[in-house]
């Protein structure tokens, strides 16, 4: 989008940005630190801390920029159907509240275990890495889209330039690191979205971009509804969300948990009027609408955006790369029934240096943000019934697998177009997204609740 020696001025703005994270990075020495966020002295992280960090950690880049998309396509019902997401958030810290609270979990991966056996908690560890996988390519290729244009050098440089300031401060200090940083980052995302939207707003008004779009089924509400279903399911197989659902005290953790969703929602919705402003324009429609816009008003406000996505997108990638570490360095050997090892921290440092390199064959190969979202969102669909009706079995492996493996083969289906159209609800875009998510949740309570009923009319004293 912008020529290639403006662009190399940009990625001093990247180089800057790495320097400064790695500055307030602390060097996290202990497997506490490194993985769960405790400081030197062993104490968990604050409650306001936490609040930032997960509100940070899910504005991610690729969020942003579909809020505006579906905001210049759908006027406020795509933002509503985006922002939708982000109920995910209190829901998870409800549902994790009673984990811990009724169920003494300590991580989903040993309750999983408990409950399910190491071969359903296998299952979802590789479902989680394969959604950690998604989240370093599409979020680096946001940053480079704000540089060139997909497969161009300037494209690709930049958003491997952002990989490599990302991970050298992740590398300093894990999970700590990321939490540190993404206080830092939450403050200055608010500053310059509240500034950006301070340009775009008085253009037309509040009252008239509020007033765009219409709630039809086929004009956004179908994507509303997916939204409102992958809400059951969605959280649990982002570890990002989930591992700091189990650092700090549980009350702590769920007000963190509320609070953060609710803000969440405010801007990403916020956020999809720059696209409603976009589509009063009359701008032509895209796959990086914030960047269209902010080109739009100059260079200032270009640079302006493009801040707010390395910001996002950084705040994302570092989440990321601490729960990766984590899930490979501590989680995989529960899974062979062994405790994590005296080198979990250098396992968990190899692991994050291997995704940052394999995790961006997509982002240079090319390939749509959204479906790293509602695709990977329909997939896990399973996961509902299993974390949601936990309570009514003691151990049931067969729940597990019966209600995990047929959200999967639908997801593989949708995307793989072997979906039979009969499945639409509805005429819009996503009239088959909505089906497999309705009747596929459908499905998989069912096949989890087939082995219970069974087992209850089997033997009926129990």
């Amino acid at each position: 989008m912008i020529e290639p020696a403006f662009a190399a001025y940009f990625w001093g703005f990247l180089l800057l940005y790495g320097t400064v994270m790695y500055a307030m990075s602390p060097h996290a020495r202990t497997a506490s630190s490194f993985f769960r966020g405790t400081d030197e002295a062993g104490r968990q992280t604050s409650g306001w801390a936490l609040t930032c960090s997960i509100f940070i950690s899910w504005i991610f880049a690729k969020s942003v920029t579909n809020a505006a998309n579906l905001g210049a396509a759908y006027g406020i019902v795509g933002g509503l159907a985006y922002a939708t997401y982000w109920l995910s958030i209190p829901f998870a810290g409800l549902v994790i509240y009673r984990l811990r609270t009724r169920h003494g979990a300590t991580g989903l991966v040993p309750f999983l275990i408990a409950r399910y056996g190491r071969l359903a908690a296998l299952s979802f560890t590789l479902a989680i890495l394969i959604r950690l996988y998604n989240e370093v390519w599409s979020n680096t290729a946001v940053v480079g889209a704000y540089y060139g244009k997909p497969g161009e050098f300037t494209f690709i440089g930049a958003a491997l330039l952002f990989t490599a300031a990302t991970l050298f401060y992740s590398l300093k200090g894990g999970l700590r690191s990321s939490i540190i940083t993404d206080v830092i980052q939450s403050v200055l995302f608010v500053a310059v979205l509240g500034a950006v939207l301070f340009l775009v707003l008085p253009q037309h008004g509040t009252t008239q971009l509020l007033s765009v779009g219409e709630f039809r089924l086929s004009a956004g509400v179908d994507l509303l509804l997916v939204a409102l279903l992958q809400v059951l399911s969605y959280p649990f197989h982002d570890p990002v969300l989930t591992d700091r659902g189990f650092i700090t005290e549980e009350k702590t953790m769920l007000r963190a948990m509320i609070v953060a969703g609710v803000l969440g929602f405010i801007c990403i919705f916020a956020f999809s009027l720059v696209g409603v402003h976009a589509r009063l324009e009359g701008l032509p429609a895209g796959d990086n609408m914030p960047g269209a816009v902010a080109y739009a008003f100059g260079i200032l406000p270009y640079l302006m955006m493009t801040g707010i996505m390395v910001i996002a997108a950084g705040s994302t990638l570092d989440s990321t790369f601490a729960s990766i570490s984590k899930s490979i360095g501590q989680e995989v050997p529960l899974l062979a029934g062994r405790e994590p090892g005296a080198n979990a921290i250098r396992v968990g440092v190899w692991t994050m240096i291997a995704f940052a390199v394999l995790g961006n064959i997509p982002m240079i190969a090319g390939t749509d943000i959204l479906k790293a979202t509602t695709v990977s969102g329909t997939m896990v669909m399973g996961l509902a019934p299993i974390f949601l009706l936990a309570p009514l079995v003691k151990h049931s492996p067969l729940s597990f697998h019966l209600a995990f493996w047929p959200g999967i083969a639908l997801g593989v289906m949708l995307a793989g177009g072997g979906i039979p159209p009969s499945w639409a609800i509805g005429s819009g875009k996503y009239a088959l997204l909505l089906g497999v998510n309705l009747y596929g949740l459908v499905i998989c309570f069912a096949g989890f609740l087939l082995p219970v009923l069974w087992q209850r009319f089997s033997n009926p004293r129990e």
